[in-house]
């Protein structure tokens, strides 16, 4: 459930703070007033794109962050635990989301940095919002489809049937792509084996190159080392004026002078370390001198190797480091080409993959079938009570001719209206306003049976009026006995059936306004529904009727 939502510097709202309670909230306001501004910023926290334009003028950054409690929330809390993004305290969850003028966003779930992807798929585990459109996209396909399996809880099924769909089909294709190139596969190989025998043979280790280098470069040069080195131990320890000699000499002199005058004893200190050094470098160099390896049949050897190595490199036009990795794909090469040559098995790939898909798509086919009946029936119950009395719908599943990734059949949502219509296809047979009443009574059902906490409706009840908007109303707070539900609504029929009743007002001029939140009392709702039925002009008995319809539907 949502428990607080905080908006800073979003739109034209500067700060506004929050706090829902359960059952059946309204939000309420005249029309321009940033009603849907709130419900635009949750959009963003649970993982929707920012738009430069949604950051209030003249504001650097917006920041968002809502509170949803958990306990009613077992799949989000699931899905926190395998993200290791659950809350210490294992109830309550925390999103923030933060904005710039430069179009960059940041996001938190529970103070750790997230992805735009994680808000999404969590937020579809917390909230789910029904738009004011959302007859608009009832008429595609997909939408048909997501509706009945979200209706009848097996998306995680339908999923599965995309999957091995896609395993299918590219088992197909890397069958038939082996049969058409049979041949070249053929010359493939040749060249392949070829290029192994001779890689393997020159046997170039991961770092041989480099070491190669190193010891050529080191044998080349002996003659020109070894001088050096004889030069540096006679410097250093062996010559009449050896410099370890010389500092020898300096440190006695100033240790005896630093007896009259204590002062010297720093540079005497300083000098002790440097003999030391001076006599490790000569010790150095003796055994450098020992060790450097100046045969002449050596550097052949490696020079030798060396040209060996970069003709073979020259020839297959790669780097000599590089052989080592070029016999690797060369045997990975021929590992998948080896396969892929066994057509048999390339075929019983194929078929088993289709039978994988074809037993999941079934059980997908078998499960459609009774939710579509039962999404059908429910809806069918709910047109009676939104002005379309003898109404009724129909989910068809009409079989495709080529298996698909969404399974064996098309869903269709067909429609009648009034008991002598034929059914049709939705978009083609109802009206704007009964495609409004039935995309909302397709909501309401669908809700009833997901899982998900919180639930949204924004201007949902658009278009209806009367008889049917307290209709609405009433299914909203029968909805909110068992979820949290939140309306953004211009109709008084329905904001009177809600709990909890907040109303948007725009403050402000020309060069600054904003959006402001109040939640209101008893007395205050009275006012507002008198303000949704009369407009500008309240009356005495405009009042007396929004008084009336309060007290009528708080007692319903």
């Amino acid at each position: 459930m949502l428990r607080s939502l905080a908006i800073r510097n979003f739109v034209v709202v500067s700060v506004l703070d929050v706090e829902f309670a359960g059952g059946f909230t309204v939000l309420t306001g005249e029309t321009g007033a940033g009603k849907s501004i709130l419900l635009d910023a949750l959009s963003l926290l649970l993982g929707d794109r920012f738009e430069a334009g949604q950051l209030r003028p003249g504001a650097e950054r917006a920041e968002l962050a809502a509170e949803f409690t958990l306990d009613d929330a077992p799949a989000a809390q699931a899905w926190l635990a395998d993200q290791d993004l659950a809350p210490e305290d294992g109830e309550s969850l925390l999103l923030r989301r933060v904005l710039d003028a430069q179009g960059k966003s940041r996001a938190w779930i529970n103070g750790r940095t997230a992805t735009l992807a994680q808000l999404a798929e969590l937020g579809a585990l917390l909230v789910a919002i029904h738009g004011q459109h959302a007859h608009q996209t009832l008429s595609e396909p997909a939408a048909q489809r997501a509706l009945v399996d979200g209706f009848g809880g097996f998306t995680v099924l339908a999923r599965e049937v995309a999957a091995r769909w896609a395993a299918w089909r590219a088992a197909a294709e890397r069958r038939d792509a082996a049969a058409q190139a049979a041949q070249a596969t053929a010359s493939e190989r040749a060249f392949l084996d070829e290029r192994r025998r001779e890689l393997t043979a020159l046997a170039v280790t991961d770092d041989e190159w480099a070491e190669l280098s190193a010891a050529q470069s080191r044998l080349a040069n002996a003659a020109d080392l070894t001088a050096a080195a004889n030069e540096g131990v006679a410097a250093l320890s062996e010559s009449d004026d050896a410099l370890g000699s010389r500092l020898a000499q300096v440190a006695q002199r100033l240790r005896g002078a630093a007896a009259h005058d204590p002062a010297l004893a720093e540079a005497v200190a300083l000098l002790e370390p440097a003999a030391i050094a001076v006599d490790e470098a000569a010790r150095a160099l003796r055994d450098y001198l020992r060790r450097l390896d100046v045969d002449p049949d050596a550097l052949r050897q490696v020079e030798e190797r060396l040209s060996a190595i970069h003709d073979v490199a020259r020839k297959h036009r790669v780097r000599p480091d590089a052989l080592p990795a070029l016999l690797a794909e060369t045997e990975a090469r021929l590992a998948a080409l080896a396969e892929s040559a066994d057509a048999a098995a390339l075929a019983r790939r194929a078929d088993a993959a289709e039978a994988a898909y074809r037993d999941a798509a079934t059980q997908l086919t078998k499960k459609r079938q009774f939710a579509a009946a039962e999404l059908a029936h429910r809806v069918t119950e709910a047109m009676q009570t939104l002005a379309m009395a003898g109404g009724r719908l129909e989910v068809a599943l009409v079989p495709v001719r080529e298996p698909a990734s969404h399974g064996l059949e098309q869903l269709e949502l067909r429609v009648a209206t009034h008991p002598k219509q034929p059914l049709g296809p939705l978009a083609r047979v109802a009206s704007g306003g009964e495609l409004s009443r039935i995309a909302l009574a397709i909501q309401v059902v669908a809700s009833e049976a997901g899982d998900v906490g919180t639930l949204v409706f924004d201007e949902v009840d658009s278009g209806i009026g009367g008889a049917v908007a307290a209709t609405v109303g009433s299914l909203l707070q029968k909805l909110a006995a068992r979820r949290q539900v939140l309306c953004v609504t211009h109709l008084p029929q329905v904001a009177a059936f809600a709990d909890t009743h907040f109303r948007v007002t725009k403050a402000g001029n020309r060069d600054a306004v904003t959006s402001e939140l109040a939640r209101l009392s008893a007395g205050e709702r009275v006012d507002e529904l008198a303000r949704m039925l009369g407009g500008a002009a309240v009356t005495a008995k405009t009042r007396a009727h929004a008084k009336e319809l309060y007290e009528l539907h708080r007692r319903a």
